[in-house]
Formats: C-alpha cells, structure tokens, sequence
C-alpha cells in the first residue's frame, strides 16, 4: 500500500503588533477645521483625529462620532451637537477611524467588523472606542473617560454614606444599573476608589474595555480587559474565583454564563459588584433572573434573596445650568424585600422603598423632585422623567402659578 503524503499545514498567522503609532498631545485652542479633509495628507489623519479628540476632551464632551455620510457631531451635556458642516464620504470616515488602531486591532475589526477597545493616548486622555460598518460605510463613537475619579458626593447622591455601607459587606451582590450614558462607570470607578482607600482586600475588576485605570492604594486592584487579557466574561470570572479575590467587579452582567458565575462567587463568600442596562430594581431583578431555565428559577431567587445587598438604578438629567444632574433609586435588601424576590413579585418594591426612607432608601421620583425643588432640573426635564401623577400636577401648578396671579 502506497504511504499516504503527509498533510499539508497551513501557514503559522503572522504575529500582529498591538503599538499604536506616536502622536503629539498639544490641545488645540480652535477646532481642527474641517475644511482642511479633503486636502490632508494620509499620514496626518491620525494626527487631526487626535486634535479633534483632545478638544472634545477639553471642553467636557461625552461622545465624538465619526460615521459615513455624516457630519461629525458631539455629545455634550446629553445634546447634540454637530461640529462642522462636512459631510464625511465612505473612504474619510475609514480613514480617521482605522487611523489610530495597532495592527492587532485592524486584523480584529477586518474579521469581526465590529471592535470595542480602550484608546489611551496617556494616562489622562482615555477613550473608549467602538467601530462598526453601517450601510453607508463606517462608522466609529469615541467616549471620552473622565480624567479622574469622583467621590459619591461629588456624582450628586445625596445620601452617599448608605452606599458606603453596602461597601462594608464581604460577601454578596451589589448591582448598579441605568440606560446607556447614565453614569454608571464613573460610579462604578468611584467605589472601586473608595473600596481602595477603606479596605484591605484583593479586587479583580473584569471589564471591557477598561476604562479609568485605578492604582493600588490600600487594595490590590488587578485589572482585566475583555479582548486584551480574557476571552470572555465568563472565562475572566472562572479565572477570578482561582485568583484569591475578595471583590470582583463585574464590567456587564448581560448573559446566563456571567450570571451564574457572578453567582457563584458571591455564593462562595465574595463581594460581587456588576452593572446592567436596566433602568428600575424591579426590571433588574427580573433581568438577573429571567436568564436561568424555568427549572432553576426557585433556587436561584432564594439565593439572591439572601444574598443582594442592594440595588443603585440612576440616569443623568439636563441640569438648570447647562450640565447634567444625577438622579438615582436605591434599593436596599431586608427581609420585606426578600420576600418579594422569593415570591417573584418584584413589581411591589416601590412600595416597600417608600416605607424603608428610614433606612436610606430613595425612589426616583423622590430624587427628581428633590433636584427639581432645589432648581436644578427644569419643569420640562422634570415632567419628562416623574412617573408619580401629584408630583407632576404639583411642577404643573407651580409653573401656571405666576399667570393666575396676574
């Protein structure tokens, strides 16, 4: 019998640099001119995107956007804003975008063509990127990352001290939630600065990507990224129970293997501290649950009956003065709420917030009108955001009370 030829093996993938080309950091007085786009020279796009990065930076934008067949626009106090009347063509927009990516980054987003990364210019002008193609093109969202770390006071809780409890515990589930743009990451940075200052512990934080790179004070902060350092959630929180931690930091519970291993770990005397999408304490703890099996669902609602610690669902409000305002509810675990989740009544939370003001528990619209009260969110943003009905009727007779008087 003929010997059979030896298989024929592919090629070893060439290794990929993940340096990102040098730019200067100068921030400019003016913004880039626009006009100069269609006349720049391809090895200065990057130098221009940095310039228009580090003056949105400098003024305290949000979010800089870059898509195809559109002007570039801004983020600015939650409105926005567009920054120049050029319209940026197919080949503009890829241009920019792909400009500062290593050469592991491009490789990614030409397989995937979608990338989350962390762009960090130096320690103190950090953005987090996503890139995409859309019909017309690409298109890329740049948020600029605060350059420091607040304090809970300095967010806008007005009871910060009730949170800072929950962050005595050693062991359990401590959630902070909101919609897209809410905040939730400078909030998620400041407890993690605060567990560094107060606690003597290991902290793992999972992330993707990492956003404000926190030092080791008192605590021993390891950091993750998702894509750079670990596959996946799931994976980094598998690795995270072998690694000695006392508090994990989940970046995004979002799927059943997270969840289960963010479980898992609070289970076996961790302090678990994730985040979600979700914009109330009811839709959240329906969230955590709803991913298990049917089959699971009453174990796993006596387990997080016992071991949530508490519930932070905020969102950010136009302010009075041209900037936002945190408004918040917080949700803290007794034996009432317990009893809820294990009944999977979820929806009689508001209630038992109301009755628990003493221990420091806040509803959102109490929040709301407290900023509203004080003059700080208008009527219009007030109205907006309140569910209550007398609340609303109370800003409504408040703002007609000036004509009856006339």
């Amino acid at each position: 019998m003929a010997a059979q030829p030896a298989p024929v093996q592919a090629a070893p993938e060439p290794k990929r640099s993940k340096e990102r080309p040098e730019v200067s950091l100068n921030v400019p007085d003016e913004w880039p001119d626009f006009e100069d786009i269609e006349t720049l020279p391809e090895n200065a796009t990057r130098e221009w995107l940095v310039q228009l990065l580090l003056k949105c930076q400098s003024i305290g934008a949000s979010d800089l956007h870059l898509c195809a067949d559109s002007r570039p626009f801004i983020r600015h106090n939650r409105t926005v804003t567009y920054v120049g009347d050029h319209i940026l063509t197919e080949e503009e927009s890829e241009n920019f975008n792909t400009s500062l990516l290593s050469e592991f980054q491009a490789h990614e987003f030409d397989t995937n063509q979608d990338l989350d990364y962390a762009l960090s210019l130096d320690l103190h002008r950090r953005f987090r990127v996503n890139m995409m193609l859309h019909k017309d093109g690409m298109a890329a969202t740049y948020r600029i990352v605060p350059d420091e770390v607040n304090t809970l006071e300095q967010l806008g809780f007005s009871d910060p001290d009730t949170i800072r409890k929950l962050l005595t515990y050693h062991n359990g589930l401590i959630m902070l939630t909101g919609p897209l743009g809410s905040g939730k990451t400078a909030t998620l940075t400041s407890l993690v600065a605060e567990l560094n200052r107060t606690r003597q512990d290991h902290l793992i934080t999972v992330e993707s990507p990492i956003e404000i790179v926190q030092h080791s004070d008192e605590c021993q902060i390891t950091q993750r990224e998702v894509g750079s350092h670990t596959k996946t959630f799931h994976s980094a929180l598998k690795g995270a129970l072998r690694q000695d931690p006392d508090i994990i930091v989940i970046g995004e519970m979002r799927d059943l293997e997270t969840v289960e291993m963010a479980i898992s770990a609070y289970e076996t005397g961790h302090l678990v501290i994730g985040t979600m999408h979700t914009s109330d304490a009811a839709n959240t703890l329906n969230r955590l649950l709803d991913v298990f099996p049917a089959a699971q669902q009453t174990q796993i609602r006596s387990m997080v009956a016992e071991s949530l610690r508490g519930i932070v669902c905020q969102r950010l409000l136009p302010s009075t003065d041209g900037g936002v305002e945190l408004a918040y509810k917080l949700l803290l675990n007794n034996a009432a709420v317990g009893n809820l989740i294990r009944m999977d009544k979820a929806d009689g939370l508001n209630n038992i917030i109301e009755t628990g003001r003493g221990e420091g528990m806040v509803l959102m619209d109490k929040s709301i009108f407290a900023l509203w009260q004080a003059n700080r969110i208008s009527d219009e943003a007030a109205l907006a955001n309140l569910i209550s009905r007398p609340m609303k009727e109370q800003i409504r007779q408040h703002t007609q009370a000036p004509a009856t008087a006339e």
